[in-house]
């Protein structure tokens, strides 16, 4: 089976608290694009339709209605939702199951909003692999050197969200404790920086000058 007959979707999560930023690190903006909307267009690229999990879809309503993002029926929110008892945030685990109810695809392609360096031609590559993978693997996904699994930025199964949802009513909340126990197939990693996270103002000026620029004021200098 070829990659373009592989049916594919994409969750995109921003439900983050954004503690270490210090403000909604979604609409921090790098290259004067705001990471969600880099994120979104990037997994436009790819997917037959985009699913943005977030607790808060006003904040960015306006930048999807009138940004390059489209809402024709190609990109869809999902309210995300606290789980019962649940005093804070959740982690994105449980934002990932909540997403994944709304898939019809047999695949789904998970971003978190705060990757600024995507790489378009590297995700096509790993989506060649969805049609030779073996029935029992539910994820393709890139590993770090020390053999953890990175987890927000692969490829899941749908029907993975069986075991995930037992795993989060038994209180599980950790990507990598439900991974364990999962069938996961390592994606080559060739760019490591494409996993580089924006979590706090010096790794937004690290993303900034990785694009050459420096954002000064909403101008744009040479760095």
């Amino acid at each position: 089976m070829s990659s373009l007959n592989v049916s594919l979707s994409a969750i995109v999560l921003a439900g983050g608290q954004s503690s270490r930023m210090g403000r909604d690190k979604a609409l921090v903006e790098v290259g004067g694009i705001p990471l969600l909307q880099r994120v979104c267009q990037v997994a436009q690229e790819l997917a037959e339709r985009v699913y943005v999990v977030t607790p808060w879809q006003e904040r960015y309503q306006d930048w999807l209605d009138g940004g390059t993002v489209t809402l024709d029926g190609a990109i869809e929110f999902v309210q995300e939702i606290y789980q019962s008892g649940e005093a804070s945030y959740h982690g994105p685990l449980v934002g990932f199951a909540q997403g994944l109810i709304r898939v019809q695809t047999d695949w789904v392609l998970l971003l978190a909003c705060d990757l600024p360096q995507l790489n378009v031609e590297i995700l096509r590559r790993w989506r060649g692999e969805l049609s030779n993978v073996s029935e029992e693997t539910i994820a393709l996904l890139p590993q770090h050197p020390q053999g953890w699994w990175e987890p927000l930025c692969g490829f899941y199964r749908r029907r993975c969200s069986v075991t995930l949802e037992k795993f989060i009513q038994e209180g599980g909340r950790s990507f990598q404790r439900w991974l364990v126990e999962q069938s996961v197939q390592a994606l080559p990693l060739s760019d490591a920086q494409m996993l580089f996270n924006c979590n706090t103002p010096d790794d937004l000026k690290m993303a900034e000058q990785a694009l050459g620029k420096v954002w000064i004021g909403g101008k744009t200098v040479l760095s």
